[in-house]
């Protein structure tokens, strides 16, 4: 498939994903916020890997495993958002995108004394 037609869908998901968890997802865990970083689509069209930040928990991956726990939902409020830009919705997979937790840890090792 085009890149370009890969970026733009990429870019298009990215967008609306983040929306949606940002005005219609209401964490139950007061001062939780989580942040779409990163969607890969598949060439053809038919799965997706969401790369989420989870800031404000201390147990990151159990979030991500409730978010993933309600992939049909946020599916199907994605499908309502882009369904004249494409036909098929690919399946959604949540990862947690550890790569600010990985930037810490080299900044404090380079940094010891901060």
């Amino acid at each position: 498939m085009d890149s370009k037609r890969l970026d733009r869908i990429n870019k298009l998901m990215l967008k609306e994903l983040s929306d949606i968890f940002q005005k219609e997802i209401r964490p139950s865990v007061p001062g939780l916020m989580i942040t779409v970083t990163k969607v890969n689509v598949t060439s053809d069209l038919s799965y997706a890997r969401v790369y989420l930040s989870v800031f404000g928990v201390s147990d990151k991956r159990k979030v991500v495993e409730e978010v993933n726990g309600n992939t049909k939902a946020l599916r199907g409020k994605l499908g309502n958002r882009i369904r004249h830009q494409m036909r098929i919705i690919p399946e959604l997979r949540f990862l947690e995108d550890d790569s600010l937790d990985y930037i810490e840890n080299i900044n404090s090792l380079l940094h010891p004394d901060k």
